[in-house]
């Protein structure tokens, strides 16, 4: 399902309800913030995880990005990709691959 296909299902379905009332972008960011809070409690207490119930979850987390990001007026896939532009430039390949550190404690 492209992009455009996910914005405009998610825009009937709010519409159907009258729920575009309720979603300014910080009551959306605490969604958000709260479905990812929702999504991690899968893995809470080991690494064993119900699939279906991560697969619900990460569905809700990505429904609130994609709906603060329609209210912003942003595009999901360019504003991912600009970050990814900026995150290649602050981890590049040559010190970045294999490790886990944080860009400012990377080797020069």
């Amino acid at each position: 399902m492209s992009d455009s296909r996910v914005r405009e299902a998610l825009r009937e379905f709010v519409a159907e309800r009258d729920w575009a009332q309720f979603h300014s972008p910080e009551n959306l960011a605490k969604s958000v913030a709260i479905e990812a809070a929702e999504l991690l409690e899968c893995f809470q207490w080991s690494g064993d995880h119900d699939v279906a119930r991560v697969r619900d979850e990460l569905a809700d987390v990505l429904t609130y990005c994609h709906l603060l990001a329609d209210k912003l007026g942003l595009d999901i896939d360019q504003i991912v990709l600009d970050k990814l532009d900026k995150t290649r430039s602050k981890y590049p390949v040559e010190t970045a691959r294999g490790s886990s550190e944080k860009h400012d404690r990377l080797p020069d």
